[in-house]
C-alpha cells in the first residue's frame, strides 16, 4: 500500500505526472481538510509496503497525529502514576552521601554527614553480584536439549565460546554497563536491559537502561512480556538522529528541537529524577519509544474474508517528546508468522519483588534506617562540637579582647569585668556531652539495616570444622537467605538476556562467521543457534558467595572420600579447586574429559590410566569395538583385570549406541520424522534388544577371527577366571605339600623324641641296676667285715 503525501497546491493548480510502463494500477485520490491530497495506489494498500519499512513515511498526517495523541495521553498517565516513586527515587540519592552538604542550621558549620549504611549495602551487593554473574572466563554456558550426540555437543561448545567471546571481547561496553546496572538494581530495586541489533555498530547490543528512563503502566507486571505497553525515554544527539534518518529508521525533521523552552522543561525533569544538571550546550532530541499493541488505520488485522477484526497488533512507535510528532512506526512481529506475537527486547533485573511493577531496592528496605542513623550521627557530632566549643552570655559591661575569635587551647585573654565578679559576668550555655542513649540508638539502626540487607559476614569459617553436613548447610541458609533469593532473581533475568542475545545472533549473523581469539581461529554457524541448545548463565542460582561455594565443595569432597567407590573423585577434587579459585587445574589433576569423543587408541590409553570411558552416538562403533578387542587380547591387559573389565563395559556401550542408532534409522524409514506416534516405548526397546543380541554375535565372530580360523578365542573374562582358578589351585597344592612336609617332619620329630626318651629310660635303668649292684656289694662286704670282728 504505497501512499504518497502531496503538499497542497494553490486552488486550481494541480500537476501530477505519472511515468509507468505497461498498465497503470488503480489510483485513488483523497482530499483532506487542510487542502492536501492523499494518493492511494493499488487495491490492497498494505501489500506492497515492505514488512520492515517505517510506516510513518506512508501514513497520512492525521493518522500520525491521532497516534501521537493516544500514546502521549498514555505516557502522561504512566508518568503521573509513578510521581511518588520518582520523588523517593530522587530524594534517596542524598542518602548515599556522595555530596558534601554545607549546613547553616541549626548553626553555621553544623554536621552534614550521611551514615554510609545505604551505600555500604549497595556497594557490597554490587561487588558480590558482579563477581558471581561476570566471571573472567565469560558468563555463558550451554546445555544440550534432548538426547546427547556428538554433533550437539560440538554445537553447544561453539555457541558457548562465541557468546563468551562476544560479551567479553566484541562488546567492550557490556561489562561496565552491567556493573553500573547492578548499582541501580541495588539502589532502586530495578534496572533494565534492552537487547537489539545496532546498525551503527553492526552487531548485537545489550544496553543498560535505568528504571527512571523506562515507564511501565501502574497495573503492569515486572515480567516484561506481560506488560501491556513499555515506554523507553532516551536522548539522542542530533548527529545520531541524522544517521537514523538517512538509514530510514526515523522521519526527517528540519529542526527536531525547535521549541527550546520545552526542551529545557524536559531537561529539568531529568535533573529532578537523576540529579544530573545539563550543561546547556548539548544538541539532543528526546525520543519516546513505545512498545505497544495498536490498531493502526490502513494496516488493520483482517480475517479470511478481508474484514478488519479489531485486534490490536504489536508495533514499535517512536515519538519526539518535544514536538510530540511520530517519527517511526514499525511492525513488531516476525514476518511470515501466522501468530503475530510481540517480539521482546527488554529484560527486567530485580533486587526484591515488590507490590508494583518496579522492584524494591535497598533505598526502600533500609532507606528509613539509613536516614535515622544519619540524623543520630549528626546530633552526636553536633553535641561533641558544641561541648568542645561552648558558647553563652556575658554581661553587657564586660569587655573581652578579640571576643569574636574562639579561644585556642592554652590561651589566656584579658577581660575587664568593671568591678563585677567574673563568674557573674559570664554565663555558659548548658551543652551536654554526646548522649550514650543516642549512640545506642544509632547502633541499633545500623545493625538492623545490616541484617535486613544481609551484608554482615557469614560466620562459617568460625564454626566447628567437624560439624555435621546438615549443621553447616543450616548455617549457610540462615546467614544468606536474603542474598540467595536475590541471586536467584538475577540469575533468572540473566538467562532471559542470554536467550534474547542468542535469538539476535540467529537472526543477524551470516551463515558462517569466522573470528580470531588468542592462539586459534574459530567460526560459528548461524544455524548453531537453534532450539537444540539452551543458553544459561554460568553462575549457580543456589550459590552466590565464595565462602558458600568453598563450604559446599568441601562437604561434597568429604562425602566422596567417605565412599570413593560411589563417587567420581576427579569431579569432587575439581570442584574443590574451582571453589578456591585455583587456575590451570588440568596441570594439577589428570584430565578425565569424558564429554568429548576420542579415537580408540586414546581410549585404550585412558583405560590403562584408570580413567572412565564413554561411547557417543555417531561414532564408528565397529572400528572402536575391533580396536578394543585387539587391545584386550594383549598380555598387558590380561594381567590387569580392572582394565579388561572397563574395556568390556565400554564395548557394551558401543553395542547399545549402535543398536539405538540402527533402530532410529529403521523407524525413520518406516514412519518418517515422528515415529513416537506409531511405535511405543516398549516396542522400541524390544527392537533395540534384538539388534543388541545380533551385534553380540558379530562381536563373537570378530573374536573368532582374531584368534584364528580353527581356534576360538576365549572370552577374556572367562580366561581371567580360569587364570584365577589355576592360581588358586596352585596355591592350594603348594599349601598342601607344605602341610604334608610339615606333618612328616612332626612325626619324625615325635619318633626321634620317643627314641631319645626310651634311650634315656634304658640308660636310667642301667644306671639304677649298677647302683643296686654296687650297693649290694657294699652291703655284702660290710656284713663280712662285721662277722670277722665278731669272731
Amino acid at each position: 500500500m504505497p501512499v504518497e503525501r502531496l503538499n497542497s497546491l494553490p486552488s486550481g493548480e494541480m500537476d501530477i505526472e505519472v511515468e509507468s510502463e505497461g498498465e497503470l494500477p488503480d489510483i485513488e485520490i483523497e482530499f483532506d481538510e487542510d487542502g492536501g491530497v492523499v494518493v492511494n495506489i493499488g487495491e490492497e494498500e498494505d501489500e506492497e509496503v515492505p514488512f520492515d519499512a517505517n510506516l510513518a513515511e506512508v501514513l497520512p498526517e492525521d493518522v500520525l497525529t491521532g497516534i501521537s495523541e493516544d500514546l502521549m495521553m498514555l505516557y502522561e498517565a504512566d508518568t503521573s502514576s509513578r510521581e511518588p516513586w520518582e520523588k523517593q527515587y530522587s530524594q534517596g540519592m542524598e542518602l548515599l552521601g556522595f555530596s558534601m552538604e554545607e549546613r547553616t542550621k541549626p548553626f553555621k558549620g553544623a554536621c552534614g554527614v550521611y551514615h554510609p549504611l545505604l551505600s555500604e549495602a549497595i556497594v557490597q551487593f554490587q561487588a558480590q553480584a558482579l563477581k558471581e554473574l561476570m566471571p573472567a572466563g565469560g558468563p555463558v554456558r550451554t546445555q544440550v536439549l534432548g538426547k546427547e550426540t556428538r554433533e550437539k555437543l560440538m554445537q553447544a561448545q561453539r555457541v558457548k565460546e562465541f557468546m563468551n567471546y562476544q560479551i567479553t571481547t566484541a562488546m567492550p561496553e557490556y561489562t561496565p554497563e552491567f556493573d553500573q546496572m547492578l548499582f541501580y538494581v541495588g539502589y532502586g530495586g530495578s534496572a533494565f536491559k534492552k537487547i537489539y541489533f545496532d546498525y551503527d555498530k553492526g552487531r548485537m547490543v545489550s544496553k543498560m537502561i535505568p528504571a527512571d528512563n523506562l515507564y511501565i503502566p501502574y497495573n503492569g507486571s515486572s515480567v516484561m512480556s506481560e506488560c501491556e505497553r513499555i515506554t523507553y525515554r532516551f536522548p539522542m544527539s542530533l548527529n545520531a538522529y541524522r544517521k537514523a534518518v538517512v538509514r530510514g529508521q526515523y522521519l526527517d525533521s528540519a529542526d527536531p528541537s525547535v521549541d527550546m523552552e520545552q526542551t529545557k522543561i524536559v531537561q529539568e525533569k531529568d535533573k529532578k529524577v537523576t540529579g544530573v544538571v545539563p550543561s546547556g550546550d548539548e544538541e539532543e532530541i528526546y525520543l519516546l519509544e513505545f512498545q505497544v499493541d495498536y490498531d493502526l488505520p490502513g494496516f488493520e488485522d483482517k480475517d479470511e474474508d478481508g474484514e478488519p477484526t479489531g485486534i490490536k497488533l504489536p508495533y514499535v512507535i517512536t515519538i519526539d517528546e518535544v514536538s510530540e510528532r511520530v517519527v517511526g512506526v514499525r511492525r513488531n512481529w516476525k514476518e511470515k508468522k501466522d501468530i503475530k506475537d510481540r517480539q521482546e527486547y527488554y529484560v527486567h533485573y530485580l533486587l526484591v519483588q515488590g507490590p508494583g511493577a518496579y522492584g524494591l531496592g535497598f533505598l526502600h528496605l533500609i532507606g528509613g534506617l539509613s536516614k535515622t542513623a544519619s540524623a543520630a550521627l549528626r546530633q552526636l557530632t553536633d553535641a561533641g562540637t558544641l561541648s568542645n566549643l561552648p558558647a553563652g552570655f556575658k554581661a553587657k559591661g564586660a569587655r573581652i579582647e578579640n571576643d569574636d575569635v574562639p579561644i585556642s587551647p592554652g590561651e589566656w585573654r584579658d577581660i575587664d569585668a568593671g568591678g563585677m565578679d567574673l563568674q557573674q559576668s559570664l554565663l555558659p550555655l548548658p551543652y551536654k556531652e554526646p548522649s550514650q542513649t543516642l549512640f545506642a540508638l544509632m547502633g541499633f539502626c545500623v545493625e538492623a539495616g545490616r541484617r535486613m540487607a544481609a551484608i554482615t559476614d557469614l560466620q562459617v569459617g568460625d564454626s566447628n570444622q567437624n560439624a555435621a553436613v546438615g549443621t553447616t548447610i543450616a548455617l549457610l541458609e540462615k546467614g544468606a537467605s536474603v542474598m540467595s533469593a536475590i541471586h536467584k532473581r538475577l540469575h533468572y533475568a540473566q538467562r532471559l538476556e542470554f536467550q534474547l542475545l542468542a535469538k539476535g545472533f540467529a537472526e543477524y549473523l551470516p551463515a558462517e562467521y569466522p573470528y580470531d581469539v588468542p592462539g586459534e581461529s574459530r567460526k560459528i554457524k548461524k544455524k548453531d543457534f537453534d532450539d537444540r541448545i539452551d543458553v544459561l548463565p554460568v553462575s549457580d542460582p543456589n550459590i552466590f558467595s565464595v565462602a558458600q561455594r568453598i563450604t559446599m565443595a568441601q562437604t561434597q569432597l568429604q562425602l566422596a572420600q567417605s565412599a570413593p567407590q560411589m563417587h567420581n573423585m576427579y569431579e569432587a577434587y575439581r570442584r574443590m579447586y574451582e571453589a578456591i579459585g585455583v587456575r590451570d587445574i588440568d596441570s594439577i589433576l589428570t584430565s578425565q574429559d569424558v564429554d568429548k569423543p576420542k579415537d580408540p587408541a586414546s581410549e585404550n590409553s585412558q583405560a590403562l590410566d584408570g580413567s572412565p570411558l564413554k561411547a557417543f552416538a555417531g561414532q564408528q562403533h565397529d572400528a572402536h569395538i575391533m580396536s578394543h578387542l585387539m587391545f584386550g587380547l594383549s598380555p598387558i591387559v590380561s594381567a590387569m583385570p580392572n582394565v579388561a573389565i572397563a574395556l568390556q563395559k565400554h564395548i557394551f556401550d558401543h553395542l547399545t549406541k549402535k543398536a539405538e542408532e540402527a533402530t532410529e534409522a529403521e523407524l525413520f524409514q518406516l514412519y518418517g520424522t515422528d515415529p513416537d506416534q506409531m511405535v511405543s516405548l516398549l516396542q522400541r526397546e524390544a527392537m533395540v534388544a534384538l539388534k543388541v543380541a545380533q551385534y553380540f554375535q558379530e562381536v563373537k565372530a570378530m573374536q573368532d577371527q582374531l584368534s584364528g580360523a580353527n581356534q576360538q578365542q576365549p572370552d577374556p573374562l572367562i580366561e581371567l577366571k580360569k587364570q584365577e582358578l589355576a592360581q588358586s589351585a596352585q596355591r592350594d597344592q603348594t599349601k598342601a605339600q607344605i602341610d604334608t612336609a610339615k606333618l612328616t617332619f612332626d612325626q619324625q620329630r615325635e619318633q626321634n623324641d620317643m627314641q631319645i626318651d626310651q634311650a634315656k629310660l634304658a640308660q636310667a635303668d642301667k644306671i639304677a641296676a649298677e647302683r643296686n649292684a654296687v650297693a649290694l656289694a657294699k652291703m655284702t662286704q660290710t656284713g663280712g667285715q662285721r662277722g670277722n670282728q665278731t669272731q
